[in-house]
């Protein structure tokens, strides 16, 4: 006899559905691979939803109601947003509901907060679908590379941002352009805010640092940048120079501390981050016993999203007649087990950096920015200038060795005060990622 596992789903909108739908649809390969029976009983909905056979299903307004349904096992958190998906999943656990969620701003910025209730009530919360949609790289992390210290990790954790990146290698159009495109195909919101600044990638990051090194989360203290002061320019000579640029998100324990930050980066164009193409989402890790994985797959989406979730419960299904120790897996974030984390001011990151710049055409110029480079310690690893324009400035850009960023910051404020120098320097972070 297989084991009855109820799931009550709050919201049924694009992912919530999406997770009704993959239920139904695979409920017999679901059942022979957990051993259980896993059903729906309860949703949550503010208006009728024709479009879902809901005829053996409990339908509440409330979401409340169903995160104290006796008979609800697993509470699946679909709402979205701080507030009202705090309260649920808070709500459920204080009823001893295993809650599966994919969202991540909740977990950022509360998952402190959760994970040590959930741990007060011996009950489990997961979160695959909160990172990169249907990549399992939550997972990998606190199963496949449990054996591992992870080094590193580095991603293209946000769809929208890609997206617009890549259009803009690929023909030319500037960030503007592009970005009016995605709000009309649906990849990005009306406030796109959180995609173009950088918001949402470092709230998935910020989960998979708290995984990746066992320690609290720190969206707070990452550094986020966003994408909109890169210019079609910027693609172009960064692709001259041997680079791809895209908006990742990176992590990285040091003896000093942990860099948490999400910016623009040329990487070089033989890695395979710099390959990964409109939306789609990747994750690059690097651990001392099995070196460097990648983790490539959709981060958005109702089914590629539901798939994580449904994987998440049928974790939980096939632990619950486990002991309350088994229960309560490191993916809860048992207190005991989570250290305070030192997070490195982004002045204090060591990294190569792209400069671009405009220059009066006249004998000295690079000598005056090289010896304002050199007064920091730095080199330039490789330059392209352009010939003068018709004002008679020419355009330069130059990538520079591994140098803290304070001292470059230095370095581009003397450069930006000499008079042959044309307005700002523009600058970029450089990963080679290895």
């Amino acid at each position: 006899m297989l084991k009855p596992v109820n799931i009550g789903i709050c919201g049924l909108g694009t992912v919530g559905g999406g997770t009704f739908n993959v239920l139904a649809r695979n409920h017999a390969q679901i059942a022979a691979r957990t051993g259980c029976d896993i059903r729906v009983s309860h949703v949550a909905i503010r208006q009728a939803k024709p479009e879902f056979d809901l005829s053996n299903v409990t339908v509440e307004s409330d979401v409340l109601a169903v995160a104290r349904a006796p008979e609800v096992d697993i509470v699946v958190e679909t709402i979205g947003g701080y507030d009202a998906a705090k309260r649920l999943v808070l709500t459920a656990i204080e009823h001893g509901k295993h809650v599966v969620t994919a969202n991540k701003a909740l977990i950022a910025e509360h998952g402190n907060e959760i994970f040590s209730k959930a741990a007060e009530h011996g009950v489990s919360v997961y979160f695959e679908a909160a990172v990169a949609g249907g990549i399992p790289v939550i997972k990998a992390l606190r199963e496949g590379l449990a054996g591992n210290q992870i080094d590193w990790l580095a991603g293209i954790i946000n769809g929208t941002g890609n997206f617009i990146l890549t259009e803009m290698k690929d023909k030319g159009r500037d960030f503007a352009d592009v970005l009016a495109e995605a709000q009309a195909l649906g990849y990005a919101e009306a406030d796109p805010t959180f995609d173009v600044e950088g918001i949402d990638a470092c709230h998935k990051l910020a989960i998979l640092a708290s995984l990746a090194f066992g320690v609290e989360l720190s969206f707070d203290r990452a550094y986020t940048e966003g994408i909109s002061q890169v210019a079609p320019l910027d693609v172009v000579l960064a692709e001259e120079l041997g680079f791809n640029i895209k908006h990742l998100g990176i992590a990285r324990q040091l003896e000093q501390g942990i860099e948490l930050r999400v910016h623009p980066t040329l990487i070089p164009k033989t890695q395979l981050l710099a390959n990964v193409h409109g939306v789609m989402n990747a994750v690059m890790i690097h651990a001392d016993a099995v070196g460097s994985t990648m983790y490539y797959g959709a981060g958005a989406g109702a089914e590629p999203t539901a798939s994580s979730i449904v994987a998440d419960i049928c974790d939980i299904a096939r632990l619950l007649d486990a002991s309350q120790a088994q229960s309560v897996p490191p993916l809860s974030f048992a207190q005991a087990s989570i250290q305070p984390a030192t997070i490195l001011p982004i002045e204090q990151v060591r990294s190569e950096f792209y400069l671009r710049f405009s220059a009066h055409d006249e004998p000295g110029v690079m000598m005056h920015v090289t010896e304002a480079l050199s007064a920091q310690g730095i080199s330039i690893e490789t330059m392209i200038q352009k010939a003068p324009d018709a004002a008679e400035h020419s355009l330069v850009a130059l990538v520079t060795d591994h140098v803290e960023e304070q001292r470059l910051r230095t370095a581009v404020a003397q450069i930006e005060t000499l008079p042959t120098i044309q307005g700002s320097v523009h600058v970029i972070r450089v990963e080679s990622l290895a």
